[in-house]
């Protein structure tokens, strides 16, 4: 074979891998919930990326007047019509280049790979995730999925009465109603 005929081959072949390549891409879906990512926003993202981020909604943030209350000043990101969509919490209080620490999704309409969003109950957790552990808390429980970085508020007075009052009790997952609701998601990143 030519060199000629062979640099051509190679040309070839690297001009269809890159068409294929950015034919294969498609756009983030800023709904989209994953390990490193929700939306648009990622493990990386900083404090002073928001504005670019979420260019056409509202950014409110919550300046404390007294740091040793532990407040680490969330920021909620609200869509053009005020609706509530995300509050997030900053590594540092005061910091443009600090990270998300969390993000507690408050807008239904993210959702992860498998459809599980603030809507979802114990049962779609459960069918689609391995679960890591459950916390009780005093009014609550707390249901971590490692492998999505996320933590499930579920409400006491989802549980039957026998298992809402004592504290020391290990709660398993067969303790937990199919029909119980998340009252609270969070994606924790650090």
């Amino acid at each position: 074979m030519s060199k000629t005929i062979m640099n051509k081959t190679i040309i070839y072949s690297l001009v269809t891998t890159l068409c294929f390549c950015v034919a294969c891409s498609k756009p983030q879906d800023p709904f989209e919930i994953s390990k490193q990512h929700v939306g648009l926003l990622t493990d990386s993202t900083q404090v002073k990326d928001l504005k670019l981020i979420f260019s056409n909604d509202s950014i409110v943030r919550h300046i404390g007047g007294d740091e040793f209350t532990g407040n680490k000043n969330n920021i909620e990101i609200l869509d053009k019509s005020g609706k509530k969509l995300l509050v997030l919490e900053p590594s540092e209080a005061l910091d443009s280049t600090s990270v998300i620490q969390s993000v507690q999704i408050i807008d239904e309409r993210y959702k992860t790979d498998k459809n599980i969003s603030k809507l979802s109950t114990f049962k779609d957790i459960d069918n689609n995730y391995k679960i890591s552990r459950i916390d009780n808390l005093i009014n609550s429980i707390v249901v971590t999925v490692k492998s999505l970085n996320a933590s499930f508020t579920i409400d006491k007075k989802e549980l039957p009465s026998n298992l809402r009052l004592d504290m020391d009790l290990q709660i398993e997952a067969t303790h937990i109603p199919d029909n119980a609701k998340i009252k609270y998601f969070f994606i924790n990143w650090h």
